[in-house]
């Protein structure tokens, strides 16, 4: 039986309503993929950004030496270690407050600070300056220029430090100074500028009265 123009009409009707369902659900397909792209490139990006990040980070992390002092011999010598793992030091050079006139002092293999470079000169200064003879604790600011080892590069390191000591005294030997312990104060661009830096830091120690 063939199909009156009014039932044809109404299929022609349906057919374009199918037909607009189908063409929503491809845009909806087609969104859904844009989407699903877009999240995986931004988590993919994000990622990268943060391993980027973190390789800045660790690079320059490995660029800053931080030294430890540990007292040994009786105070006698301070041994000097990186405080991050990954780094070692192959050779440094200690300067001194000029006033001092002690020249610098080389190591290489065996980074150390010795009592002997410096207790002569600072007892010396210390009498000169007026500070008494009496047992307490007192600083004495250097300049560490260091050659070291991080992540396969060869670095260098200037900066400036303070050796904690204590002094007492003795009737037959006078003044005695211990070592216990190094202090960072802050990195120096370039050995005049340092220098200048731990004599005035030194002036201020002996004129503090300790």
């Amino acid at each position: 039986m063939s199909e009156t123009p009014r039932e044809k009409a109404e299929a022609a009707r349906v057919r374009r309503r199918w037909l607009t369902l189908g063409e929503l659900l491809g845009i909806a397909a087609v969104v859904i993929s844009a989407l699903t792209f877009w999240n995986s490139y931004r988590e993919r990006t994000t990622s990268e950004a943060q391993h980027q990040a973190e390789q800045a980070k660790g690079s320059k992390l490995a660029a800053t030496l931080l030294l430890k002092g540990t007292p040994a011999h009786d105070g006698r010598v301070l041994e000097l270690a990186a405080r991050a793992e990954g780094q070692s030091i192959d050779s440094q050079t200690i300067h001194f407050p000029a006033a001092l006139g002690i020249d610098p002092i080389e190591t290489s293999g065996d980074p150390r600070i010795e009592r002997d470079w410096f207790a002569s000169a600072v007892a010396k200064a210390r009498h000169a300056a007026g500070l008494k003879d009496e047992t307490g604790d007192a600083r004495l600011p250097v300049l560490i220029e260091s050659r070291f080892t991080a992540d396969g590069d060869s670095r260098t390191a200037l900066d400036r430090y303070v050796i904690g000591y204590t002094t007492d005294t003795s009737f037959l030997s006078g003044t005695r100074i211990k070592l216990h312990g190094l202090s960072r104060t802050a990195a120096s661009k370039d050995i005049r500028s340092g220098q200048k830096a731990i004599d005035a830091a030194w002036k201020t120690e002996l004129s503090s009265g300790r």
